[in-house]
């Protein structure tokens, strides 16, 4: 059963690779045009997003968030902490997609309340695959936790 978003989804993108970055926005907004996808490249930029400060005062809220763990100033785990310690986002669904498979990275994400753990695949045609079945599970099938 699906229960399809009535109203556009904001999705925040945390990703410092722009060849990752451009074919994951491109996969997310292919035929959807009520979803927006929103782009930051790196840890600190992140978190100034979500909490609305100085370019982003005026940024929305985002209904799930796609982050890499491997980001320049501030790790994916830094933020994803810093997310989920603060009451005013740890509601956030947080998507960690990470290049890394090791064991104790996947354990640190799920310690720090991720919301799923997914390993990017190397081969373009199943990095696409993973990204639609993300976009199709975050915005079809998951009821997202109302904006406050």
């Amino acid at each position: 059963m699906s229960t399809t978003s009535v109203r556009p989804v904001e999705i925040l993108l945390v990703e410092d690779s722009p060849s990752d970055a451009r074919l994951t926005i491109e996969t997310l907004k292919d035929g959807r045009l009520l979803n927006s996808v929103h782009h930051v490249t790196n840890g600190e930029e992140a978190v100034a997003f979500l909490r609305r400060e100085s370019q982003y005062q005026d940024a929305p809220r985002p209904d799930i968030v796609l982050l890499d763990i491997n980001l320049p100033r501030k790790s994916g785990l830094e933020v994803l902490g810093e997310v989920k310690a603060d009451p005013d986002l740890r509601s956030i669904p947080v998507v960690i997609l990470s290049t890394s498979n090791h064991e104790k990275d996947v354990l640190s994400a799920y310690g720090l309340n991720a919301n799923c753990y997914i390993t990017k695949p190397v081969d373009l045609e199943k990095f696409i695959e993973v990204v639609k079945s993300v976009d199709h599970f975050w915005v079809n099938i998951v009821a997202l936790p109302p904006k406050p």
